[in-house]
């Protein structure tokens, strides 16, 4: 998800949502038809600098589309902190947009809702076959072996960014790779006076994240593979202990991270304060914060040895965002239109440069302008060493507890306390007791 805003919610809330079918596109019948044949709702996430950065990016496509097509469609960029709640409402209210933005992580949890068009075969073949998106894209749009919820839009992937003047500075001659160059560099940049790595440890989403890479690096997921809750094995006790140990052990992020959800950690980088910080596709912000591009580098998120790859070499999630339809719009073919015109070639190019993400078509990925320094090492992280976050309908309520928990210990080593293995074990199984039962 774009700038991983955390839309934190309430389990219960979530739980209510699922028991309901019938839901979206501004009718409780719960069927689709071609009422309204001019017009489209359109709720888009907010992947600018600000909301009216993204109305500038996305009003001219949006003409352009009501130019070849007669439909107009009306726009509302939805911060990332209302979204997921504001998909919720619909799905229970039936009061909904036609089509709308959602995080690729929420698929699943939004797909047992019964709220969302499948995109079934007949479905992707309005958009020209399914084999013309990314595999690693179609993997974050529902539940295995169901047909997808939605279709990939914006794809997205981790990497380290590092400041070259905080690197020149320390006398640090290229980034690290592996966990331990990175603490050791994160030392020598804490002894000139700076912070070495930037966190946003009251981010729920930007937490998930981090602690799901870093357990895939120990051979752990955070569910079993019925899709259990499993938050309180080794390896994922190991995961979070080891990024919160950034803070709290090696002390190369600085306490007040433990307050930060609003991309403070990317102001604090362009600023200069911080040396690194590990973001999806942040070139685009780096720029609204006043910094050239000659001023930052970019490279592979690290792994424990070697180099990125599968397996415990996994160094991102599959991050992005995927467009939805509520399956009871009432433009069914307007809908369809439009879902094949933001995904067209043309727009996927248009769209992520300047965005500064990487299209989810495999045609338009293979662009020369998505090799620059801001989306090389994303796209060749989506393509070999990037894996989905688990497509499971509790996803939602996972990110809101273990975030959560994470969230807790950030704040009790940034207080000082001793965060232990025993303690992070005792949060995790707190947030495992939060999972609906099944």
């Amino acid at each position: 998800m774009r700038n991983i805003r955390a839309a934190a919610i309430g389990a219960a809330t979530l739980s209510l949502a699922l028991a309901v079918t019938a839901c979206g596109g501004g009718s409780a019948t719960g069927g689709g038809s071609n009422d309204s044949p001019k017009t489209l709702t359109y709720w888009a996430s907010n992947q600018g600098a600000s909301i009216s950065v993204d109305q500038k990016v996305l009003q001219p496509e949006l003409d352009k589309f009501e130019q070849q097509t007669g439909i107009k469609v009306k726009l509302e960029v939805v911060p990332w902190s209302d979204l997921l709640n504001r998909i919720l409402t619909a799905t229970t209210s039936g009061q909904g947009p036609d089509v709308l933005n959602i995080g690729n992580t929420w698929s699943a949890s939004l797909q047992a809702t019964g709220a969302l068009l499948p995109w079934d075969a007949a479905n992707f073949a309005k958009l020209g076959g399914k084999d013309r998106f990314v595999d690693s894209a179609l993997g974050s749009t529902g539940t295995q072996g169901k047909d997808p919820a939605a279709v990939p839009l914006y794809s997205m992937a981790y990497a380290l960014y590092y400041n070259k003047q905080v690197f020149a500075e320390a006398g640090i001659a290229k980034p690290p790779a592996t966990w331990d160059e990175l603490v050791a560099d994160g030392k020598k940049i804490e002894a000139k006076g700076k912070n070495g790595l930037g966190a946003e440890g009251s981010n729920l989403s930007n937490n998930i994240h981090q602690v799901f890479v870093l357990a895939r690096q120990h051979g752990a997921d955070f569910f079993t593979a019925d899709g259990k809750p499993d938050f309180t094995g080794d390896g994922a006790v190991a995961a979070v202990k080891q990024y919160v140990d950034l803070m709290a052990k090696d002390k190369i992020v600085d306490p007040s991270n433990a307050e930060y959800a609003q991309n403070q950690s990317l102001s604090d980088f362009a600023k200069g304060k911080t040396a690194m910080v590990l973001w999806q596709t942040a070139s685009a912000t780096f720029k609204s914060l006043g910094m050239k591009d000659s001023e930052w580098g970019v490279a592979p998120a690290p792994v424990k040895s070697g180099t990125p790859g599968a397996g415990a070499q996994v160094n991102s999630m599959v991050a992005g965002i995927n467009m939805a339809v509520f399956k009871n719009t009432h433009n069914l073919d307007g809908a369809a239109r439009f879902v094949k015109f933001m995904t067209s070639d043309e727009e996927q190019k248009i769209l992520n440069t300047a965005y500064g993400s990487i299209p989810a078509v495999k045609t338009a990925q293979a662009d020369p302008a998505f090799n620059s320094q801001g989306t090389a090492v994303l796209r060749q992280t989506l393509a070999t060493s990037a894996r989905a976050l688990p497509q499971v309908p509790d996803e939602s309520q996972f990110e809101t507890a273990v975030g959560t928990a994470v969230k807790d210990l950030f704040a009790d080593a940034a207080a000082g306390r001793a965060v232990t293995t025993e303690s992070v074990k005792a949060e995790l199984r707190k947030a495992e007791q939060q999972m609906p039962a099944k």
